[in-house]
Order: structure tokens, then C-alpha cells, then sequence
């Protein structure tokens, strides 16, 4: 181990902010002997599990949403600009992080994303007639113009 990669392994325990600092110029100057390769394997991956997070998280807020506009109808008359409202903000927030590898990952975990949203939505509203098999498709849950149609009959 080089002295270099010796101290930048200290600066990232004592100076996160100076260690990617000098993580990025070493990056940038392809001095790749120099780098501290195990903390900088654990942010990459960490700053990959937090963006698929961030994803997930706002995908499953919009389905709640959709849930609850499209079939919680006692509540609808009161609260669907609000929950329309949230949909056009987490689709925002969701389009802004998005990428076609984010975009795949929740294409493979769009029906688990969606157990979690009816969970919450069945223990807010009591309902249980919220559909079993996921109504929608990631084109329509991503469309800043589509929302269901508000079913009466629910």
C-alpha cells in the first residue's frame, strides 16, 4: 500500500468531504494506483443502493396514491386533488432520478413495489377492495398526464 493511499484512507475515517475530493482529482488524472479502493467500492455501492432506494420509494408513493384516487371513493370527493396533487410530485421527483438502469430495476420490481403499496393502502383505509393482481403498467405509473378513472362502483 502506497503512503498516498495509506493517507487517504485516513482522510476518509476523519474528512469524508477532502477524501472525495481527492478521490475525484486522482479519477480525473488516472492515477489509479493511488486510489483507496475500498472505501471507494463501498460508496459506489452504496450511492447505488441509495438511488435505487430513492426510486422504489417514489414509485411506491405513486401507486399508493393511484390506489387511493382510483378506488378509496368515500374519501375521493375530499381528497383527490390532494393525492393527484402527490402523484404529480413524486412522478416529477421520480423523473429527475430516473435512468434506464433505474428504469429496468423497477420494471423487475414493479410487483413487489406493489405489495408494499396495498399493504399501506388496505391498513389506511380499512378497504379490501383494492385489486390482487397489479392494474397497472410502469408506462401509465411514469405518464405525468394519465390517472385511472375514479371507479364508483368501489
Amino acid at each position: 500500500m502506497t503512503n498516498t493511499t495509506t493517507n487517504l484512507k485516513q482522510l476518509y475515517d476523519t474528512e469524508y468531504d477532502r477524501w472525495l475530493e481527492v478521490t475525484i482529482k486522482l479519477l480525473k488524472n488516472r492515477q489509479l494506483t493511488q486510489l483507496d479502493y475500498e472505501n471507494l467500492i463501498e460508496e459506489l455501492e452504496a450511492l447505488g443502493r441509495n438511488e435505487k432506494n430513492a426510486v422504489e420509494s417514489c414509485l411506491e408513493q405513486i401507486i399508493r396514491h393511484l390506489l387511493l384516487y382510483e378506488y378509496w371513493q368515500t374519501e375521493f370527493p375530499q381528497y383527490s386533488n390532494h393525492w393527484e396533487a402527490e402523484i404529480v410530485n413524486f412522478r416529477t421527483q421520480l423523473k429527475r432520478r430516473l435512468t434506464t438502469n433505474l428504469r429496468n430495476y423497477l420494471e423487475a420490481e414493479l410487483l413487489s413495489i406493489y405489495q408494499d403499496a396495498l399493504k399501506f393502502v388496505k391498513a389506511k383505509t380499512k378497504l379490501d377492495s383494492f385489486p390482487i393482481e397489479f392494474p397497472y403498467n410502469l408506462e401509465q405509473l411514469l405518464d405525468e398526464n394519465w390517472l385511472p378513472l375514479s371507479n364508483p362502483d368501489n
